[in-house]
C-alpha cells in the first residue's frame, strides 16, 4: 500500500516561496505509469490540481500556476517537492500530494480526474499571512 505524507511550513509570509515535500513509502516514485501530483483546496472551495511529476521525471503544471510553480524529485529519498513562488493570501489552502497511475497523458496534460487517484496524503494546511 502506497502511503504519501506532506511536510513543510504551516505559515508563509506574502511574497515568499512555499516549499512542500511529499515523502512516498510502500512504493517508488519511479514506478512506471505513476504520476505524482500536488493538489490544493482553498477554504470553502473545491480541489485544484497544481501540477505533477511523472515516473520519467517529466513535469506538468497547471497553466494558471505555471509562472510560479515548479515540481522536482529526489529519487534517492523517494520524495517529490513543490515550490510556489510569490505567494499571496489566496494561496492559503490545504495542500495534498497524491498518486495516479494511468497509461497516457490526459487531454490538456491536466491530471484532475480525482476518481483516478488511488493514494492521497493526509494534507497539510498552509496559511499565507504576515
Amino acid at each position: 500500500q502506497v502511503q504519501l505524507k506532506e511536510s513543510g511550513p504551516g505559515l508563509v509570509k506574502p511574497s515568499q516561496t512555499l516549499s512542500l515535500t511529499c515523502t512516498v513509502s510502500g512504493g517508488s516514485i519511479l514506478e512506471k505509469l505513476a504520476y505524482w501530483s500536488w493538489i490544493r483546496q482553498p477554504p470553502g472551495k473545491g480541489l485544484e490540481w497544481m501540477g505533477a511529476i511523472g515516473f520519467s521525471g517529466s513535469t506538468y503544471v497547471s497553466p494558471s500556476l505555471r509562472s510560479r510553480t515548479s515540481i522536482s524529485r529526489d529519487t534517492s529519498q523517494n520524495h517529490f517537492t513543490l515550490q510556489l513562488t510569490s505567494v499571496t493570501p489566496e494561496d492559503t489552502a490545504v495542500y495534498f500530494c497524491a498518486r495516479v497511475a494511468i497509461d497516457g497523458i490526459p487531454i490538456g496534460s491536466q491530471f484532475d480526474n480525482w476518481d483516478e487517484y488511488d493514494s492521497w496524503g493526509q494534507g497539510t494546511q498552509v496559511t499565507v499571512s504576515s
